[in-house]
């Protein structure tokens, strides 16, 4: 413990102080900052500094832990050389007040808030991609890994596991998220860029896995205190702290504090980047002009959409230039312009992949449109810049009054008259409608637009960086979501920057100094601000109170303990593909990446037979065992591979309602794991006849099943349109086929409950399922039993099913095409 305390002060800590301590750039300056501010800043440029080692290691396929502090610890021995121990910031320095105490207990209530983390390190969406990145960085020391089980698998098999995308960024994929690069060498990369991975790798190099989960924690702090320290300088401190709370008790903040996300790192080095450009430009500060580009810069390793804020930055320098005749800091923009071009070439060269999207929907874009607004834009900026000799304060006067009449406009619009149209998704035409009443509210609403308005007309040339960025996300996003468009999925577009911005932007128009000071007037006018902010605060903390107890996927690392204690790390452990018909295959991600064990995924659920038996011959002589996992269903077995029940596992773990963006979350749920582990082997000796209990150890059986259900004491599977039941070990004498099924309650307005049955091509007849537990039977033709006793693969019974859905018919969100429950199924 005390060593990891001590790890995380030198990763955390000592270079930023050292940093901010050095004689340069007015130090004297900067020692007048409140002493949390100072603190913040001496944290911030430690992390900055920590991540820029760990990229340029991994990206030198060098990283360790170990290098890391060497690296910090040679910097902080050199900046203390070359300051000659002048380090003491001196009599300008400001002690501590009372105003200590405020960002104190921010980080004491975001802690006790944010506490504990999700247990999300299962694949398939971004939140496990982003731990199995990370956690990769710290156990490989790249970006880009050498995969071994992807370089052991011979081409002619390479289908059965990953086929080619023929794409030129990528040959195909090793987990949903992971990019196969060369399969020859085995070079597969994480589909997000590594800055946020970074952290993680240093979480977990601090303590394991659970120190990789709780890294979303820290950032989340950190985002707080930056939107505290951001909106302490713009729009006052009683309004700062007004924001930060309300922030900490939304349900969005709530959410992805302890969900893996990139947006909530984004969240807490934009605004320490807008705070120190505003330090830099309007305050007049030197040191804080490579602090801002070097932040600037760090962004685009984290999120593509990061460039959008970093083109508003732009934007406000070149305001400045034109309106005010101020030069932007040459040290931001060295910085910011040495981090971009490294940023470019990274999004370019290894997250090609990544950045093909953008690329894409960049091309698609009507250049000849654009090229006019630029010229509408460059004219613009050229008739303001004429108008500035002229009528520099009309101008002054001009732009932000431009900025309130549009952004009001715009506005009333989206909240009242957008509607769906055309080309116009429907969640795109509602997105600030959808904001406002699931997560803004109108109270909110009211004072947001307010403040907006008051921090513009007054304080626009204050930190016109700030103001942009929150306008140029704002009008983007609400243009078009660009995510999928559920709950509270949607809702990480509006973390970073929109949710923030008007918590800044409502307190403002609450408590901030926009009238004169000691009045009657203003003492009223706070006094109702308060009681405004009293109950918006409220209204956020009984939305988010739901959310609160709830641990997403808690106990998943147990459970995944579980999984990997079947196997060692000699074995190869071949998991069932995504169409297979249930989830299993998220855990293969984890089960490789975090638990260091030996793992395939299959492409298909119904994989090339003598390929496959072909890749088993090899791998059975390469890895001391071969295993399968599957629960799903998976045509596998052959007349020569056979698969040995091992294991199986039955997963609950709680889940949160994530519906679509016209309906809230209801609260939490179960998510079901059900699996079973089978060795494999070729040329076994196996019993004669076919008897499978389905919904039991039957997964290398049923094809397109839904998955395992438990009713009535029974473990069962429901048929869908068409299912499929392989059937090995025919002898040529079997002569009736026997089901047991139910209807399973089918409603009367339904279909009847009908299964059509085909023996391989073979026509057996159609069976009316009744209510109840019932044995259904069929006579088999001799000659198709014949044939099938010849061939190699198993015989295959298809199920033709008439269907239903439950949410037809008051079934709740249960969209699901039934057919009918299979408990058994027997050949004799």
């Amino acid at each position: 413990m005390i060593a990891a305390i001590a790890a995380a002060v030198v990763v955390g800590y000592l270079p930023g102080a050292l940093f901010f301590r050095l004689p340069l750039a007015d130090r004297d300056r900067r020692a007048t900052l409140a002493i949390e501010e100072r603190a913040f800043w001496q944290v911030v440029l430690s992390l900055a500094w920590s991540l820029g080692v760990v990229l340029a290691l991994s990206a030198a396929d060098a990283y360790r832990f170990d290098r890391l502090l060497i690296a910090n610890a040679v910097v902080a021995v050199a900046v203390a050389a070359f300051a000659r121990g002048r380090l003491r910031l001196g009599r300008a320095t400001s002690g501590p007040t009372w105003t200590l105490l405020l960002p104190i207990a921010l980080v004491a209530l975001a802690v006790w808030r944010f506490h504990p983390p999700s247990e999300y390190i299962i694949g398939g969406k971004d939140p496990g991609v982003y731990i199995g990145e990370g956690i990769q960085i710290a156990k490989r020391g790249s970006i880009v890994l050498r995969d071994e089980e992807v370089a052991a698998v011979p081409p002619a098999a390479r289908n059965l596991f990953f086929p080619s995308h023929r794409r030129d960024d990528y040959y195909g994929i090793r987990f949903m998220g992971f990019f196969i690069q060369d399969p020859e060498r085995g070079t597969v990369i994480g589909q997000f860029p590594h800055l946020y991975p970074a952290s993680i790798a240093i979480g977990y190099d601090l303590a394991g896995v659970q120190g990789a989960l709780a890294t979303t924690g820290v950032w989340a702090v950190l985002g707080i205190l930056a939107v505290y320290f951001a909106g302490t300088r713009l729009v006052g401190r009683t309004a700062a702290l007004g924001a930060a709370l309300l922030l900490s008790f939304h349900v969005i903040e709530l959410w992805y504090s302890r969900y893996p996300n990139a947006e909530v790192v984004m969240q807490a080095l934009l605004f320490a980047a807008l705070l120190a450009f505003a330090r830099a430009h309007q305050d007049g500060d030197r040191f804080f002009g490579p602090v801002a580009g070097a932040l600037c810069a760090l962004l685009i390793f984290l999120r593509v959409d990061a460039l959008l804020g970093l083109a508003a930055i732009a934007g406000a320098v070149l305001l400045m230039w034109i309106v005010d005749r101020q030069r932007p800091r040459p040290g931001f923009l060295v910085a910011a312009a040495a981090g971009t071009a490294l940023g470019l070439v990274y999004l370019a060269g290894p997250m090609r992949a990544y950045f093909f999207r953008p690329l894409a929907y960049l091309e698609k874009l009507p250049w000849t449109l654009l090229a006019l607004v630029g010229l509408a834009g460059a004219v613009g900026l050229g008739i303001i810049a004429w108008l500035r000799d002229r009528f520099a304060t009309r101008v002054r006067k001009f732009i932000p009054l431009t900025l309130i009449v549009a952004l009001l406009g715009l506005a009333v619009y989206a909240q009242f008259f957008r509607q769906q149209a055309g080309l116009l998704a429907v969640h795109d035409a509602y997105a600030f409608r959808t904001f406002t009443s699931a997560y803004l509210f109108w109270l909110g609403l009211v004072l947001a637009l307010a403040g907006l308005v008051i921090v513009i007309k007054r304080d626009f040339w204050r930190d016109p960086a700030l103001l942009l960025v929150f306008i140029a996300y704002s009008v983007f996003l609400f243009y078009k979501i660009q995510v999928d468009p559920t709950h509270f999925w949607m809702a990480r577009r509006f973390l970073p920057v929109i949710l923030p911005g008007a918590m800044l932007f409502a307190a403002a128009a609450a408590v901030g100094p926009w009238t004169p000071r000691g009045t009657m007037v203003t003492r009223l006018r706070i006094a109702v601000g308060v009681v405004a902010l009293v109950v918006l605060g409220r209204q956020y903390a009984v939305a988010a109170a739901p959310v609160r107890p709830h641990v997403e996927y808690a106990g998943m690392i147990q459970y995944m303990d579980g999984l990997s204690n079947n196997f060692t790390d000699r074995d190869l452990v071949i998991v069932e593909s995504r169409d297979a018909g249930s989830d299993v295959h998220v855990l293969a991600m984890p089960l490789a990446y975090v638990q260091g064990r030996r793992v395939l995924v299959l492409a298909s659920a119904r994989p090339n037979k003598r390929v496959l038996e072909g890749f088993l011959k090899q791998a059975l002589e390469q890895y001391h065992r071969v295993f399968f996992v599957g629960g799903g269903g998976t045509d596998l077995l052959s007349r020569r591979i056979d698969a040995t029940p091992v294991a199986d596992q039955h997963i609950g773990v709680p889940e949160y309602d994530s519906p679509p963006w016209n309906e809230y979350p209801k609260g939490p749920r179960r998510k079901d794991f059900d699996y079973s582990v089978y060795e494999l082997d070729l040329d076994r000796l196996r019993p004669a006849g076919f008897d499978l209990d389905i919904g039991y150890r039957d997964d290398l059986n049923v094809v397109r099943f839904h998955a395992k259900e438990e009713t009535e004491g029974r473990r069962v599977r429901w048929t869908g349109r068409q299912s499929f039941i392989a059937v090995p070990g025919i002898a040529g004498t079997e002569r009736e086929l026997l089901f047991v099924m139910h209807d399973g309650g089918r409603p009367r307005q339904a279909a009847p409950a009908e299964v059509e049955v085909f023996f391989d091509d073979t026509r057996l007849g159609t069976i009316l399922v009744q209510p109840g537990w019932t044995e259904y039977r069929l006579a088999l033709p001799a000659d198709a039993v014949a044939r099938a006793a010849k061939a190699d693969d198993p015989a295959v019974l298809r199920l033709l099913s008439s269907t239903w859905s439950p949410s037809e018919f008051g079934g709740g969100s249960d969209n699901r095409a039934l057919g009918v429950m299979v408990d058994k199924v027997e050949i004799r």
